[in-house]
């Protein structure tokens, strides 16, 4: 067995460099995924910031377009997107998580007396379409946003970025801000582990509802954000 002496210095072997050329791809592919995510949040925040009409709905629209084409257009596959089906494990912890995380809200809301006045508990109808866009913002989080700022800063870097893109999205309300940032976090961190955005879509949604049921509505303003929580009375 060959040993490496720690008291003299040994002989450095360069790194082999990397060609102008290669590293101005790599550059070019960078600043594209940087220009893909800037665009992306801005065509979001739009969205967000229209008051509700044709235009608003056009923003909407050309926002889901736009990470729809470049999400399945991108060099990621479905596994690393987390759009393959979920394993037991991944559902079981998450799932499970997520039913911790809900029913300790319930518990704060009933002793910080935020469940005081009333709430807004969602009709069936409108449940099934927090539910449907639960799973989309899963979606735009995770194998969009989440995947492109890993390939740029590092799994762990990724996380907090993209936590803190999920919470500056639900600004103005200032409950669901602050309540974004912890459920960010547990998303972003549940999904660089498992890899797999419908376990998160299913804990999405109940935290959503759990939200809804437990919070003053006085605090959460039918939990809108942007726009819709300024012009909210």
């Amino acid at each position: 067995m060959s040993t490496v002496s720690k008291s003299f210095p040994q002989e450095s072997v360069p790194a082999p460099s990397i060609p102008l050329s290669e590293q101005d791809v790599v550059g070019r592919s960078a600043l594209g995924i940087w220009l893909q995510i800037a665009f992306a949040y801005g065509l979001l925040e739009a969205a967000l910031w229209t008051p509700p009409g044709r235009l608003d709905l056009a923003w909407m629209i050309l926002t889901a377009a736009f990470i729809l084409v470049m999400a399945f257009r991108g060099p990621y596959s479905a596994r690393e997107m987390g759009v393959t089906f979920p394993t037991g494990k991944a559902t079981i912890w998450i799932v499970g998580a997520g039913l911790i995380l809900a029913a300790t809200l319930w518990s704060c809301a009933a002793l910080t007396g935020a469940n005081a006045a009333p709430t807004h508990a969602m009709p069936l109808r409108t449940a099934w379409q927090y539910a449907v866009w639960a799973f989309l913002q899963q979606f735009m989080l995770q194998s969009f946003f989440f995947v492109r700022l890993e390939s740029l800063l590092g799994s762990r870097r990724a996380v907090l970025a993209t936590t803190i893109l999920f919470s500056a999205a639900h600004i103005p309300n200032p409950i669901l801000t602050v309540g974004t940032v912890l459920a960010g976090f547990f998303f972003c961190e549940m999904f660089r582990r498992y890899r797999n955005i419908f376990p998160l879509g299913v804990v999405h949604v109940i935290l959503g509802l759990a939200m809804a049921a437990s919070v003053s509505d006085a605090l959460l303003h039918h939990m809108r954000v942007g726009i819709g929580f300024v012009q909210f009375h």
